[in-house]
């Protein structure tokens, strides 16, 4: 019996959304779904019964964060990432490709591997698409992101043309390397903004025979309306029948529209980092809770809100616990924004099943309903979120 199995069990009429379900050895993952960022295996200001408490059913991890500190090798003493972690259910661990690449002082890339220095200790590593299937083999997580390269925001069309053929070798070293069974490893597509490259690297990495795919190289920098060019001109190439992941992408509205080109999977930093800096997502958008004009509002921060903070707490609580640096403050507003975005990829899978999936997109994608301008801050920018 294979270990994994996807399955379409709904469509959505007006759109490629689906819903799905995606079996692993630590348990099943109905799709659509946002996976909190747990980099070192832990999601910060978040406990994992918190998690499970807010209905999350994965975790993302990252293979070059846990090989820097504590080591691969440490955490498979410890027991694995789910060890570790203190998270039975399913883990997707990334490769630490992007967070490589990001160190554009500190790495050297040749053909056959990525030379870096540690951002931990300034210690020289080298990374080759065999020696990452190592990490993840001693890691542990069940659903696995080759190394890859991931241009940076603008890239010219030659340099991303390179990166998305680099990328392409090493899928296929990585495929030949990949020896765990018990670990659905996933082709991840290159290609920046042009439409051709992320095409012929759509093509390519099917024709390998990936049993998932994921889309990377988005939400790096570049305008919304580039981001969402991108995904159109990969996710249809890619097979019906596997299940597909979006990297670095964690906005309300780009998780919408995600799901609405047939994507099943997100993950994404921005919940848990806009809570450390004292952001709410919502509705509306992005929310400042540290403005002076939630010092004496006793509202929640969204009146149709379960999460723990809007239970309990008005906004000028949670200001004061944020400007006092309370930890309270911080586990509050990463509590509610993960509960929003964890909660809206379960809404999103309901939707599609009772057919109602073009209202839940209507409702999710207008721009600043709900707040007065005094609250708001940066509604609907489109901040690059990074794969860390």
């Amino acid at each position: 019996m294979q270990p994994f199995a996807f399955q379409v069990i709904g469509r959505d009429g007006r759109s490629a959304a689906r819903a799905g379900l995606l079996t692993t050895p630590h348990g099943p993952v109905p799709t659509p779904a946002f996976l909190p960022v747990a980099t070192q295996g832990a999601v910060k200001a978040a406990t994992p019964a918190d998690l499970e408490a807010l209905g999350a059913t994965a975790l993302m991890t990252n293979a070059y964060h846990l090989a820097m500190r504590p080591g691969a090798r440490t955490v498979a003493e410890l027991g694995g990432v789910h060890a570790l972690a203190g998270w039975p259910r399913p883990i997707m661990t990334d490769s630490g490709g992007f967070q490589v690449f990001s160190l554009a002082h500190r790495r050297r890339l040749s053909a056959d591997a990525v030379t870096f220095q540690s951002h931990v200790d300034g210690s020289s590593h080298s990374f080759s698409p065999e020696s990452v299937m190592e990490l993840h083999a001693l890691l542990g997580g069940d659903m696995i992101l080759p190394l890859d390269v991931c241009s940076a925001y603008p890239a010219d069309r030659d340099t991303a043309a390179r990166d998305a053929e680099t990328t392409v070798r090493w899928a296929r070293r990585s495929l030949a390397a990949h020896q765990r069974q018990d670990q659905l490893l996933y082709g991840i597509v290159q290609g920046s903004t042009y439409a051709d490259l992320r095409g012929a690297c759509a093509r390519a990495i099917v024709d390998l025979g990936f049993r998932a795919y994921a889309v990377g190289g988005v939400s790096v920098g570049e305008p919304k309306a580039d981001m969402l060019a991108a995904l159109d001109a990969t996710v249809p190439l890619l097979p019906e029948d596997a299940p597909r992941h979006l990297l670095g992408v964690g906005e309300l509205d780009d998780v919408v529209e995600g799901i609405a080109r047939g994507l099943d999977t997100f993950d994404c930093v921005v919940p848990t980092r806009w809570a450390r800096h004292g952001t709410a997502m919502t509705r509306g958008g992005r929310l400042n809770m540290r403005n002076a004009v939630h010092a004496g509002d006793r509202r929640p921060i969204e009146a149709d809100c379960t999460c723990p903070a809007c239970a309990r707490f008005g906004r000028g609580s949670i200001r004061h616990f944020l400007l006092a640096g309370e930890i309270l403050g911080l586990q509050l507003l990463t509590a509610h924004n993960l509960h929003v975005v964890v909660g809206l990829a379960a809404a999103a899978r309901r939707a599609i099943l009772d057919g109602t999936f073009h209202l839940f997109r209507h409702r999710w994608t207008r721009p600043t309903a709900g707040l007065d301008e005094a609250e708001r801050t940066g509604v609907n920018d489109h901040a690059a979120a990074s794969r860390t």
